[in-house]
């Protein structure tokens, strides 16, 4: 009997779905918005919901499922199925997610680190196909990271291996909520570049986006940054010069300690581009170890918002098979 794969993104904004065949094609996507407010009994419902409805839509039953994967943002016990707590929800405190899902549908359900399930499918089927050592950073309001050592994704003792974005690059810089401060996803996360400009703007600088914003700095997006470097203004280059340069002395030290063949950027920052990777490639080139740089590519990532998808079905398949 042929057998399907589900593979779920959970965002703080939209959950994700999709139904795979067993060579993990496409068979049939869905997307709901998560409700992230209401608890999580409401989020878990809604991920029901979408379930429901991509089976229905596909003439498929329960029993037609091997596994579901579910990529999860937060701090997980994989092993437990557990979410012990992810700051995009509200009510969401040790939140058993593989119990409640396999008594609600009665298959195998696993869960990992909504970064580390980005990783299995950029490594799979994008850009880091065919490649043994790996390291992915998604760039959105936060820093989150993955790693690919020797063919296998790194976790860890505590399944935190890799916490690229806590990495200290200020002895007293901006604070983090991990406690800490100077962490680099403080500096090169969306929010990180946003406060940056806003911090040229406040202490004099003039920017067109003012303009664009009636002032109301709050206002202003990753894009509008963008924008505005490519018409030339002087406060967008100079933040997107200094993103690029904080984000490429971090990736010396990946480089420098994991050596991976290819480091590949994806999140909404992302579509910056060289906009912030030139600075990137050239802090990289005149700091890091030159042998371990010279085999290492700098990229983009390929699959987009669907990577969370199909790598949440390609870990629960591997967890699957390897139980069996």
């Amino acid at each position: 009997m042929v057998k399907y794969y589900i593979g779920i993104d959970l965002g703080g904004t939209n959950i994700k779905g999709c139904i795979f065949n067993k060579d993990l094609n496409v068979v049939y996507e869905q997307r709901l918005s998560t409700e992230a407010d209401k608890g999580s009994e409401h989020v878990l419902n809604r991920i029901h919901k979408l379930v429901t409805i991509m089976l229905n839509n596909t003439g498929l039953t329960n029993t037609d499922i091997a596994c579901m994967g579910i990529g999860v943002p937060g701090l997980l016990d994989i092993n437990e199925g557990v979410s012990m707590f992810s700051p995009n929800f509200s009510d969401w405190e040790n939140v058993p997610i593989v119990k409640w899902f396999e008594e609600k549908l009665h298959m195998p359900v696993f869960i990992d680190n909504d970064v580390r399930v980005n990783l299995y499918g950029e490594w799979y089927f994008g850009a880091g196909k065919g490649s043994k050592n790996v390291v992915l950073l998604t760039l959105g309001t936060g820093l989150g990271s993955g790693i690919v050592m020797d063919g296998h994704v790194l976790y860890g003792a505590t399944g935190s291996a890799g916490e690229i974005g806590h990495m200290n690059m200020y002895r007293e810089g901006r604070p983090c909520k991990c406690g800490s401060s100077g962490c680099l996803g403080r500096y090169v996360s969306a929010l990180g570049m946003l406060r940056t400009l806003k911090e040229k703007i406040e202490g004099g600088h003039y920017s067109i986006i003012c303009e664009w914003v009636h002032n109301n700095l709050s206002e202003i997006t990753a894009k509008m940054v963008s924008e505005a470097y490519d018409l030339g203004d002087t406060v967008a280059i100079e933040t997107l010069h200094e993103t690029g340069e904080i984000l490429g002395f971090g990736l010396v030290n990946v480089i420098n300690l994991y050596n991976p063949e290819i480091i590949i950027i994806g999140g909404g920052m992302a579509a910056a581009g060289e906009r912030i990777l030139q600075k990137t490639r050239e802090t990289i080139n005149s700091r890091a170890l030159k042998i371990p740089n010279e085999k290492c590519t700098l990229t983009t990532a390929l699959l987009g918002d669907s990577a969370g998808m199909v790598g949440a079905a390609i870990y629960a398949k591997q967890k699957l098979e390897n139980n069996m």
